[in-house]
């Protein structure tokens, strides 16, 4: 099923891909009182993880671009926990980021935006406008450069 969002990515010449199975033992999103939850996505692409650290051997745009890739796995995620009707988003609420980096080096935000940016792209800035966080980590699993969580709210299928 293809809808807006798929339309608004296709323009940026992107698409999803399918949902990432779970690395351990959680659930990829849960949905409850209108809300889904969607657990961390890791930097990866079609040729596999995004690895690296910031500030040692990954600049922002290579940061930026896998926190987008992060995003298209979330909106995988979630696209699968609404049935395949990505219209049902009424508001993408908070993302949560994760940025492997160095001590000194301080635009995990900037890094983010490679996130944030690509959910008003395919929303629109009334629904995809959100809370976030933009943390700095000394690591992130199999050595990811980002790692992106978020909390949609959705209305009744």
């Amino acid at each position: 099923m293809t809808g807006p969002v798929e339309d608004a990515l296709a323009k940026l010449g992107l698409t999803l891909p399918d949902a990432p199975a779970p690395a351990a033992n959680y659930v990829p999103w849960v949905v409850q009182d209108g809300l889904v939850y969607v657990s961390g996505q890791v930097s990866a692409g079609p040729d596999g993880f995004i690895t690296g650290r910031l500030g040692e051997d990954m600049d922002v745009a290579g940061g930026q671009a896998a926190a987008q890739a992060c995003a298209l796995s979330l909106l995988a995620q979630l696209r699968a926990a609404c049935g395949g009707d990505l219209s049902r988003v009424t508001k993408v609420v908070r993302l949560g980021g994760f940025v492997n980096s160095t001590p000194d080096f301080i635009d995990q935000p900037k890094v983010v935006n490679g996130a944030s940016d690509l959910m008003v792209a395919a929303f629109g800035p009334e629904i995809g406008a959100h809370a976030r966080a933009a943390v700095g980590c000394a690591s992130l699993p199999l050595g990811v450069a980002v790692e992106v969580e978020g909390l949609f709210a959705i209305r009744a299928a």
